[in-house]
């Protein structure tokens, strides 16, 4: 844009030349270095505008709404409607991102990153657990099915029962992460860390105890496409200061038309306590193994195996899910997603179930 404004110019300056050829030289020159200082005035505006909206923070979001049908219930949801703004304040060292959930009006992230090394980073504030795979990377967005598994909703705040409270956190907490990778090899840090300190309270809300709850994970990426992550939370939550520990390891690889991933998740949790007595503490052990199939750029085909045993002690508590998707993308800012689960109870007083969903996000 700058060069055609200065070409415009510079041409009209010698057309008004060749239209009068009996100025005289002098004052000729002087309208020429008018009409470049003009040209160089142009060019710091411009220069400066550009500044100014490259320190403006990047606006994006997406709506997902749809329908569920189960054997008992169907309803049209409105599951998400997200408004994300990011940007930064000195370029690839200090970042900032706020993103707010309007469906349920509420943040859901809200943080500064400060990265001075690729081997040690800083971020402070509300965002994701680093905890397993998919809990941090495979946003709704990119997730190639509706519901995530069973043992991360149940066991990382997406939708936990702790005593007789509910957290309903979207896998996210309030605290401080170190994070970085080494060992650079086509674009891939080999061997990446991130070690994390918490409220442990869930978001939005001010912590209720004393203690800290503390997340460590570590991935390898031996092979493009390729990542093992092994993964670690222990914290104590409430006023009762209930045990609140998950373990984790899980294997991926999602690359082309192939995406295979599997994650095993286990925790121990504690419960309130009876008539003023101990509070007690049961097990839980979940996991899933999924495989997709891309036949084309706008098409994504998955299944799924997901179990969870919510109180190892208790082998009624099982529940187990088979899930067949299909995703559908024509378009950057269009996306289509249909499922359908079939969930088995081992528990008699439930009724297995047939549950179909659609989902469709628009994207901006």
């Amino acid at each position: 844009m700058k060069r055609i404004l200065s070409t415009i110019i510079l041409c009209g300056a010698a057309l008004a030349v060749a239209a009068q050829p009996h100025e005289p030289a002098a004052p000729l020159a002087a309208r020429v270095d008018s009409l470049s200082a003009e040209v160089a005035a142009l060019r710091t505006e411009s220069g400066t505008w550009q500044k100014i909206v490259a320190r403006l923070p990047r606006i994006s979001g997406y709506v997902q709404t749809g329908f569920d049908y189960a054997t008992d219930a169907s309803e049209f949801r409105l599951r998400r409607v997200r408004l994300n703004l990011q940007g930064d304040i000195l370029r690839d060292r200090i970042l900032y991102r706020a993103q707010f959930e309007l469906a349920a009006p509420r943040i859901v992230d809200a943080y500064i990153e400060y990265r001075p090394f690729a081997q040690l980073n800083f971020k402070l504030g509300q965002y994701k657990i680093p905890f397993s795979i998919e809990n941090t990377d495979y946003a709704p967005l990119k997730f190639e099915l509706i519901e995530y598994p069973m043992a991360l909703q149940r066991m990382m705040g997406l939708s936990e029962r702790i005593g007789d409270k509910s957290l309903s956190a979207t896998g996210r907490e309030m605290g401080l992460t170190l994070y970085g990778g080494f060992l650079q090899r086509d674009g891939r840090r080999l061997v990446s860390y991130d070690v994390s300190i918490f409220n442990g309270a869930g978001i939005n809300t001010r912590d209720n105890n004393r203690s800290k709850d503390v997340a460590v994970r570590l991935t390898l990426r031996p092979l493009a496409g390729m990542q093992l992550s092994g993964s670690y939370y222990r914290g104590e939550f409430g006023p009762e200061y209930l045990l609140r520990e998950r373990y984790g390891a899980g294997v991926c690889y999602d690359r082309g038309a192939v995406v295979l991933r599997g994650e095993w998740v286990g925790g121990r949790t504690g419960t309130p306590s009876v008539d003023g007595g101990p509070t007690g503490r049961f097990r839980s052990s979940g996991w899933y193994a999924l495989g997709g199939w891309r036949p084309h750029a706008h098409w994504t085909l998955v299944a799924r195996y997901d179990t969870l045993l919510a109180d190892t002690s208790a082998h009624a508590s099982r529940q187990t899910n088979y899930t067949a998707g299909l995703t559908w993308q024509p378009l950057k800012w269009l996306r289509g997603q249909l499922n359908y689960t079939y969930e088995d109870y081992k528990i008699s007083a439930a009724e297995n179930r047939h549950v179909g969903s659609l989902l469709l996000s628009a994207i901006f």
